[in-house]
């Protein structure tokens, strides 16, 4: 225990083993009194540790992106001009308890796709037997579930454009699409009720409930104001390295915002046991949830374990990027974003990695930063994708 700071607050230091196995077997016998681990991420790299980690606690919190401009979600934010709510909705159903009556047949409704090579009046009918209810898919959902399932679908089919095109609409994606529109144009009511129907063991929210873009500019100084075009998804990956990141309400003419982080995102911030920068594309996933105005002043202020997990192997965000220059820019990025200076021991505690994806110079130059790496297996040899499992024992261990 070391003295009190300037606050009168007593900060608590302990010896960690990864993985703590008596530790792990305590959350593990009891998750419903696991640790809040807050993530910032918004795409799909932490399904398999969402999946995983519910087995350990029930209080994990996941902030997200909504500014996706690629799928199912570009049709849907340019004809609404909503969010995006494709990664909201896979994170809902990585964390949703499968062993619960219902759930695993939401789980597959939610998760279904319209035909791409269907035409657009078989799609309109197709729709129109899910909102009565005569879709084997909703047909399988049990009451009450199914019932809301059909209300909110039918929230959609009558805000639809005639012209909307449903070929390879996520089912999900127009559920929560007509919640969202039913509900004043907000997430947070149709997040909460399908968390509740669904029993989701964990906490999913938007960074921001807003109609924003996420723009990269290149180290040439090209502004690419679309998110799908320099994630490396669809075949676009950038061939010049990226800059930076910046929030935008245009398209066409992009200019950075910095909206505020909603008081419920402030709240899981402040309240949580561990903070965690994971594995995820690095720009569009993991960065860009720090952008909102307050949250890295809510990261900064808030006394618990700050762990960065960076991707094992190859994200073409990170192009040109060493493992340094990692750390260097998610600190730059706190760093920018907090509105009084901001010493790295307030922002990251932890990096934390595979000894086998990284190099002796990288961990030497994390370390001079007054960063501690921790060294441990978290690859999984064959995938040489990180291990769900390794991940969350890991990160657990320091909660």
């Amino acid at each position: 225990m070391t003295p009190k700071d300037a606050s009168g607050r007593i900060h608590v230091t302990r010896a960690a083993t990864i993985p703590d196995r008596v530790r792990l077997a305590r959350y593990r016998h009891a998750p419903e009194l696991g640790p809040r681990v807050l993530f910032f991420s918004g795409g799909t790299g932490l399904r398999g540790v969402s999946r995983r980690i519910i087995e350990y606690t029930h209080h994990s919190s996941h902030i997200i992106t909504p500014f996706d401009s690629g799928g199912s979600s570009a049709k849907l934010r340019k004809a609404f001009r909503m969010p995006a709510v494709g990664d909201l909705r896979n994170r809902l159903m990585a964390l949703a308890d499968q062993t619960v009556l219902g759930n695993p047949e939401i789980y597959q409704l939610f998760k279904f796709r319209f035909p791409d090579d269907a035409d657009q009046e078989s799609l309109v009918q197709w729709l129109d037997r899910m909102v009565r209810g005569r879709d084997p898919l909703v047909q399988a959902v049990p009451e009450p579930m199914r019932t809301l399932v059909r209300n909110h679908i039918g929230f959609f089919q009558d805000a639809m454009p005639e012209r909307f095109d449903l070929r390879g609409a996520a089912i999900g994606n127009l559920v929560l699409a007509g919640g969202y529109l039913n509900q004043g144009r907000t997430l947070e009511p149709v997040l909460y009720l399908f968390s509740q129907l669904v029993e989701v063991r964990g906490t999913v929210r938007p960074v921001v409930d807003k109609d924003l873009h996420l723009v990269a500019e290149l180290a040439d100084g090209t502004i690419v104001p679309e998110q799908h075009r320099f994630t490396g998804k669809g075949g676009k990956s950038p061939t010049v390295p990226i800059e930076r990141v910046f929030l935008s309400r245009s398209r066409r003419n992009p200019a950075p915002v910095h909206p505020p982080v909603p008081e419920a995102v402030d709240e899981l911030i402040r309240t949580s046991d561990l903070i965690c920068f994971p594995v995820g594309s690095y720009y569009s996933s993991v960065l860009a949830t720090l952008l909102p105005e307050g949250v890295a002043d809510a990261v900064a202020e808030t006394e618990v374990p700050k762990v960065y997990v960076p991707n094992p192997g190859h994200d073409p965000e990170e192009l040109g990027l060493s493992l340094v220059d990692k750390v260097d820019r998610l600190i730059d990025v706190l760093r920018q974003g907090a509105k009084r200076r901001t010493p790295t021991s307030k922002l990251l505690d932890f990096v934390l990695v595979d000894p086998r994806a990284c190099t002796r110079k990288d961990v030497r130059a994390v370390r001079k930063r007054g960063v501690s790496v921790l060294e441990t297996e978290l690859v999984d040899p064959e995938t040489r994708r990180i291990d769900p499992l390794a991940f969350v024992e890991a990160l657990l261990s320091l909660a």
